[in-house]
């Protein structure tokens, strides 16, 4: 795609639009303890951000040698969320790109690893939700989470964009190769990766800070 101002553009929710990963990260950091595992906050980060933590059980299972308990996933939603919903705050920045790109008419939405009912209480809290109702994507509407492109192509499809024509806003490694498959162009957001990884995963070019987004859409 060239340079000009793309024809979509979808963001990922988490890191993105809204700083949830730390928050998320240590209640799963905390849980992987009570299980006996060894964990810190930064290397549970490393391990598990950009996934889908009900993606990841088996992996878990596999560190601590024996099954989790039924309840172990739908516990650790409910301890996320109660924590989500007190400290969750938008990304930097975050709202005044999305409030400008909706004022420019440009197609976009958000396209999430995470499921819609997450999606509505970080972007609810954040005051974020009433720029994406009927543009809220999440991994409980396709067949197979990222690193897999089905979110951003069910994204790409409803928006009735060819996905050269996109451009997709990601900060982990995991959800960049998810668009890099779905065919979009990836600029990658560097808050808790470096610029080398996001390339290395096959972004096109990064940045730091929300506030330079809107200069490389090439929204004037």
């Amino acid at each position: 795609m060239s340079r000009s101002a793309p024809q979509a553009v979808l963001f990922d929710c988490d890191g993105v639009l809204v700083d949830s990963e730390p928050i998320t990260n240590a209640v799963l950091c905390e849980m992987l303890n009570e299980l006996g595992l060894d964990f810190d906050l930064e290397r549970t980060i490393r391990t598990f951000m950009g996934k889908s933590v009900k993606d990841e059980m088996v992996a878990i299972e596999g560190m601590t040698g024996r099954p989790l308990a039924s309840d172990w996933h739908p516990q650790f939603v409910l301890r996320r969320d109660a924590a989500l919903a007190v400290k969750i705050r938008a990304v930097p920045g975050a709202p005044e790109v999305v409030a400008r790109v909706a004022a420019l008419g440009i197609p976009y939405a958000v396209a999430s690893g995470a499921d819609c009912a997450k999606m509505r209480l970080t972007l609810g809290t954040c005051g974020l939700l009433p720029y994406f109702e009927g543009r809220m994507f999440g991994a409980d509407m396709v067949a197979r989470a990222k690193p897999a492109p089905d979110v951003y192509e069910l994204a790409l499809r409803t928006l009735g964009v060819a996905p050269s024509q996109a451009v997709v806003i990601e900060d982990t490694p995991t959800g960049t190769r998810a668009g890099v498959a779905a065919g979009a162009t990836v600029y990658g957001f560097t808050t808790l990766n470096t610029a080398a990884t996001l390339v290395k995963a096959g972004a096109s070019l990064t940045f730091e800070r929300m506030e330079q987004l809107p200069e490389l859409l090439r929204l004037g």
